[in-house]
């Protein structure tokens, strides 16, 4: 009786608590079955390109000279890291505590990685700065490993200095400057998207890109306008692209428009002139002389003829001319019916899709230089440039009117041919003005590169030119001096 007392006690409880889970909303009938929920997908990998089977090679130094001559004593250290070669210079006393990241231009295709010193040398160690530089783990084009490297390098910077023996504490401020192609890494390495994205992140205080790329695909498209004028003003018109045979009607071209190629055109290449004037940045001083340089219209037919992934840093075409308009009509500085009429049957090259989307690895594959930033920013640039043009000045203002970010930007044109032709006074008085700026001076002077009566002014980049030579120079002095004494002079 007890046993069976028992059992209808253990029932009556048991109906009483699913009773209760089912007041509840717990009993065991009711329940939905449990989601069914599918492992994680493996990590889509990146598509490959030409660009990662490349092979290159630092070239390791034993040490780099002293500068003749310096305000004071350094220590220079010289090293690999994760494949880029790097140069290093510290001050051995006074070191203010800031470090200058300097970032080298276009290196080309070749196999072995090299470093260079930056032209301000002589002012940074003067004033206590240490400075540091990569290689890059890559040539070609690669504006990414540029972006990368340089911050690692800052980002090791202590740590390299304990491994040759010298405690550091971690810098103060990182500044960033550099030309050319290392222009773009210095305003790529400052813009939102690489101080958000970049496997290696440095906040920098201040930048100076010279002769840069700040234009970032722009200069691309530079190149492809060019390319599409010439072909049509010497009746080989682009009819496809990629057209394959570039190389093979290159000849054809440059009969048809110079007399003396590449330093003199003809009556139909001064239509050729034209245009690229008004590409490169408008009517300005030095443009005819730009034109008439070997040099630059070497370097930009080299640049020709491409498929627009840029010598395989991309997979697919970059390249828009799209938006394009050409003046080929020098009788007239606004559109006239032949401008209209060539206009209206060029041939257009249009851009792939997301051919240079941000990867899901970091940075895109040619970072953007989309003047989204917040610190004190001096650029320099030379008028006569046709290789990386003034118009990339240009470009950058307008992208940072758009953004309200101009009020940090001070731009500052600068009469010379070369390109990159910079004395070190004209570096050194940009880097100078910025650092001043970012320490809480007054925002420095500069020039109006937008406004198309300014610019072409015939005095347009006097007020910051400095011909004054030094053993810096990037040109010899007396070879400068020869150069400048056949441009126009500043009253």
């Amino acid at each position: 009786m007890n046993d069976s007392l028992s059992q209808r006690g253990r029932l009556a409880l048991g109906s009483l608590f699913l009773a209760t889970l089912a007041a509840c909303g717990g009993g065991s009938d009711d329940r939905p079955a449990p989601p069914v929920v599918a492992p994680p997908a493996p990590p889509v990998p990146e598509e490959t390109r030409p660009q990662d089977a490349r092979v290159f090679t630092p070239v390791v130094e034993a040490t780099f000279a002293a500068l003749p001559g310096a305000a004071v004593e350094t220590d220079r250290w010289t090293g690999v890291l994760n494949g880029a070669a790097y140069r290093i210079e510290v001050p051995q006393t006074g070191w203010n505590g800031k470090l200058v990241m300097w970032a080298h231009g276009y290196a080309g295709t070749g196999p072995n990685l090299t470093v260079g010193n930056p032209i301000m040398r002589r002012y940074l160690l003067a004033n206590g700065y240490a400075w540091a530089a990569s290689s890059y783990t890559k040539n070609y084009y690669d504006v990414r490993a540029g972006v990368e490297d340089t911050n690692a390098l800052a980002l090791n910077f202590v740590s390299i200095a304990a491994a040759k023996g010298r405690t550091l504490a971690t810098p103060s401020k990182y500044f960033i400057t550099g030309v050319s192609m290392g222009g773009h890494i210095t305003a790529a390495a400052i813009d939102i998207e690489a101080r958000s994205f970049a496997n290696n992140k440095v906040r920098y205080a201040g930048a100076v890109p010279m002769c840069g790329v700040v234009g970032d695909n722009e200069l691309f498209n530079y190149f492809a306008g060019y390319q599409v004028v010439a072909q049509a003003l010497a009746g080989v018109p682009m009819t496809r692209f990629p057209s394959n045979d570039f190389a093979t009607i290159a000849p054809t071209i440059q009969a048809a428009l110079w007399s003396t190629f590449p330093t003199v055109s003809n009556a139909q290449g001064d239509k050729l002139k034209t245009a690229v004037m008004h590409l490169s940045g408008g009517p300005r001083p030095f443009y005819a002389e730009g034109w008439a340089s070997a040099s630059h219209q070497g370097s930009i037919w080299s640049s020709l003829g491409g498929d627009g992934t840029i010598s395989g840093i991309l997979n697919h075409n970059i390249l828009d001319t799209t938006a394009l308009v050409y003046k080929i009509d020098g009788s007239s500085d606004s559109a006239t019916a032949v401008d209209a009429a060539f206009n209206a049957g060029i041939f257009k090259i249009s851009p792939t899709a997301d051919a240079n989307r941000r990867r899901r690895d970091g940075l895109r594959f040619i970072p953007v230089t989309g003047a989204d930033f917040d610190v004190p920013v001096v650029s320099i640039h030379t008028l006569g440039d046709l290789f990386v043009p003034f118009k990339m000045e240009q470009v950058f203002y307008e992208r940072a009117k758009a953004k309200g970010t101009d009020k940090w930007l001070v731009q500052r044109a600068i009469r010379d041919v070369g390109h990159c032709a910079f004395t070190a006074a004209e570096a050194t008085s940009a880097f100078d003005a910025m650092v001043k700026w970012e320490a809480g001076g007054a925002k420095p002077e500069g020039d109006d590169v937008v406004t198309a009566a300014i610019v072409a002014a015939p005095t347009y980049g006097c007020k910051f030119t400095n011909n004054t030579p030094s053993l810096e120079d990037y040109t010899a002095p007396a070879t400068r001096a020869g150069f400048q004494a056949k441009y126009p002079a500043c009253p």
